[in-house]
Protein backbone atom coordinates (compact mmCIF):
# COMPACT_ATOMS: atom_id res chain seq x y z
CA UNK A 1 0.00 0.00 0.00
CA UNK A 2 1.55 3.13 -0.90
CA UNK A 3 1.53 5.48 2.18
CA UNK A 4 0.65 8.70 1.64
CA UNK A 5 -2.37 7.67 0.03
CA UNK A 6 -6.00 7.67 0.82
CA UNK A 7 -9.50 7.27 -1.18
CA UNK A 8 -12.92 7.36 -0.17
CA UNK A 9 -16.38 8.68 -1.41
CA UNK A 10 -19.62 9.78 0.01
CA UNK A 11 -22.97 11.06 -1.45
CA UNK A 12 -23.62 15.02 -1.96
CA UNK A 13 -27.17 16.18 -4.00
CA UNK A 14 -27.03 13.67 -6.36
CA UNK A 15 -23.58 13.23 -6.80
CA UNK A 16 -21.02 10.57 -5.96
CA UNK A 17 -18.18 12.23 -4.38
CA UNK A 18 -14.73 10.61 -4.52
CA UNK A 19 -11.80 12.21 -2.48
CA UNK A 20 -8.41 11.38 -3.50
CA UNK A 21 -5.33 11.97 -0.90
CA UNK A 22 -1.69 11.75 -1.78
CA UNK A 23 0.21 10.89 -5.17
CA UNK A 24 -1.98 9.53 -8.23
CA UNK A 25 1.08 7.83 -9.79
CA UNK A 26 1.64 3.86 -11.11
CA UNK A 27 1.41 2.80 -7.28
CA UNK A 28 -2.29 4.25 -6.54
CA UNK A 29 -3.58 4.13 -9.91
CA UNK A 30 -5.00 0.12 -9.28
CA UNK A 31 -6.55 1.91 -6.38
CA UNK A 32 -8.60 4.23 -7.99
CA UNK A 33 -9.41 2.12 -11.04
CA UNK A 34 -10.84 -0.76 -8.88
CA UNK A 35 -12.64 2.32 -6.66
CA UNK A 36 -14.59 4.17 -9.19
CA UNK A 37 -15.58 0.83 -10.88
CA UNK A 38 -16.91 -0.96 -8.39
CA UNK A 39 -19.14 2.36 -7.92
CA UNK A 40 -20.17 2.36 -11.32
CA UNK A 41 -21.13 -1.03 -10.94
CA UNK A 42 -23.18 -0.15 -8.18
CA UNK A 43 -24.93 2.13 -10.88
CA UNK A 44 -23.32 5.37 -9.90
CA UNK A 45 -23.16 7.78 -12.88
CA UNK A 46 -22.89 11.30 -11.56
CA UNK A 47 -19.39 11.75 -10.14
CA UNK A 48 -17.10 15.02 -8.68
CA UNK A 49 -13.41 13.67 -8.10
CA UNK A 50 -11.88 15.88 -5.52
CA UNK A 51 -8.19 16.17 -6.41
CA UNK A 52 -7.50 19.19 -3.45
CA UNK A 53 -5.49 16.93 -1.41
CA UNK A 54 -3.48 15.04 -4.43
CA UNK A 55 0.20 16.51 -4.09
CA UNK A 56 1.31 14.61 -7.16
CA UNK A 57 -0.21 12.97 -10.41
CA UNK A 58 2.26 11.58 -13.05
CA UNK A 59 0.66 10.15 -16.67
CA UNK A 60 -0.82 7.35 -15.36
CA UNK A 61 -2.98 9.60 -12.95
CA UNK A 62 -4.42 11.13 -15.73
CA UNK A 63 -4.87 7.94 -17.87
CA UNK A 64 -7.07 6.62 -14.94
CA UNK A 65 -9.20 9.79 -14.71
CA UNK A 66 -9.89 9.64 -18.50
CA UNK A 67 -10.12 5.88 -18.38
CA UNK A 68 -12.85 6.54 -16.28
CA UNK A 69 -14.77 9.39 -17.99
CA UNK A 70 -14.97 6.93 -21.02
CA UNK A 71 -16.56 4.24 -18.82
CA UNK A 72 -18.91 6.78 -17.13
CA UNK A 73 -20.10 8.55 -20.93
CA UNK A 74 -21.10 4.74 -21.70
CA UNK A 75 -23.58 4.66 -18.64
CA UNK A 76 -24.78 8.30 -19.78
CA UNK A 77 -23.27 9.81 -16.68
CA UNK A 78 -20.78 12.57 -15.65
CA UNK A 79 -17.57 13.70 -14.31
CA UNK A 80 -16.56 16.89 -12.73
CA UNK A 81 -12.83 17.01 -11.11
CA UNK A 82 -11.87 19.76 -8.11
CA UNK A 83 -8.57 20.91 -8.52
CA UNK A 84 -6.85 23.71 -6.47
CA UNK A 85 -3.61 22.85 -6.69
CA UNK A 86 -1.25 24.70 -9.35
CA UNK A 87 0.74 21.99 -9.65
CA UNK A 88 -2.13 19.79 -11.00
CA UNK A 89 -4.01 22.53 -12.78
CA UNK A 90 -0.97 22.37 -14.83
CA UNK A 91 -0.26 19.36 -15.79
CA UNK A 92 -4.29 19.06 -17.06
CA UNK A 93 -3.21 22.47 -19.10
CA UNK A 94 -0.13 21.31 -20.99
CA UNK A 95 -1.81 18.28 -21.58
CA UNK A 96 -4.83 19.69 -23.03
CA UNK A 97 -6.90 17.53 -20.60
CA UNK A 98 -8.52 21.13 -19.52
CA UNK A 99 -10.91 20.88 -22.55
CA UNK A 100 -11.46 17.34 -21.57
CA UNK A 101 -12.96 17.97 -18.12
CA UNK A 102 -15.10 19.75 -16.37
CA UNK A 103 -12.64 21.39 -13.70
CA UNK A 104 -13.95 23.50 -10.49
CA UNK A 105 -12.26 25.39 -8.21
CA UNK A 106 -14.67 24.23 -5.16
CA UNK A 107 -16.62 21.20 -4.45
CA UNK A 108 -19.29 24.01 -4.08
CA UNK A 109 -18.98 25.34 -7.76
CA UNK A 110 -19.21 21.54 -9.04
CA UNK A 111 -22.19 20.49 -7.28
CA UNK A 112 -23.88 23.86 -8.56
CA UNK A 113 -25.82 23.16 -11.42
CA UNK A 114 -24.74 24.60 -14.96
Amino acid sequence: MHPEFDISQRGSDGWTVVEIRGEADVFTVPRIREHVVKLIEQGRSRFIVDLRRVTFMDSTGLGVLVGILKRIRTHEGDLRLVITRREIHKIFHLTGLHRVFSIYDSLDDALTPP
